[in-house]
């Protein structure tokens, strides 16, 4: 039940509307602790040293314990993934999802799906639970099916994510839920100095996603920032 504050109450100032928080404090220990929660088994190491190896980045554990359960939260049957990488985010979504859900993935380097491949295989999840296209996002996403998806993970060039959300908002079903990994950049995107033009997208995405009418938004910190938001 919501009530108006008495005078004795401790009454948090209201933040203008469109403004950020300055984000204060040092968190690493509390971080720390999200990741060491759920912890990962051998075939999720494979799948990172095999990332390490190839010079990409991984979402961090707790990013895929994020996955894991927003894919179980929405029972999907049908994740369509920007960014395949070596596997390690798609092993979390297979894990939240349905029996027979599907994994669509798209990466523009075949040689990083195949890896993926054998991750998946080790986790013991059959061949036809994960369909593999390689090629560049923009090019394969308008090939999928309008409103097929129950979740859409983007983990691909962060110059294309404004791009990315429009192409979601059309792959989504009601209720869906589309999500970007890395949206804090390393702290860049709440830095007031000169920035890159990377960081300059993701902060025109964040205010596209909090502004719509469309979505209904949350900034989880967990990782390198993860942005959710379900398709009204």
């Amino acid at each position: 039940m919501c009530g108006f504050p008495t005078p004795t109450d401790t009454v948090t100032p209201r933040q203008p509307r469109g403004q950020e928080r300055v984000i204060t404090g040092n968190r690493p220990t509390s971080w720390a602790f999200a990741d060491a929660f759920v912890a990962e088994d051998e075939a999720l190491h494979w799948a990172r040293d095999r990332a390490r190896e190839a010079g990409l980045r991984s979402v961090s554990p707790s990013t895929g314990a994020a996955l894991r359960l927003l894919a179980a939260t929405v029972d999907a049957k049908a994740v369509a993934e920007i960014g395949t990488g070596t596997g390690v985010s798609g092993l979390h979504l297979l894990r939240g999802m349905r029996p027979d859900g599907v994994l669509t993935t798209v990466d523009p380097e075949p040689e990083h799906q195949q890896f993926a491949r054998q991750a998946f295989r080790a986790c013991g999840f059959a061949s036809n639970r994960a369909r593999f296209i390689p090629g560049r996002a923009l090019d394969v996403l308008p090939r999928l099916a309008d409103a097929g998806y129950d979740l859409v993970f983007c983990d691909g060039d962060r110059l294309e994510y404004l791009e990315y959300l429009a192409e979601s908002l059309r792959l989504l079903r009601p209720g869906g839920l589309v999500v970007f990994e890395g949206v804090f950049a390393h702290g860049r995107t709440i830095d007031s100095g000169p920035q890159p033009t990377e960081v300059i997208r993701i902060r025109e995405l964040l205010r596209t996603v909090r502004e719509s009418q469309d979505l209904l938004p949350s900034l989880l910190p967990v990782g390198d920032g993860l942005l959710c938001a379900v398709k009204r």
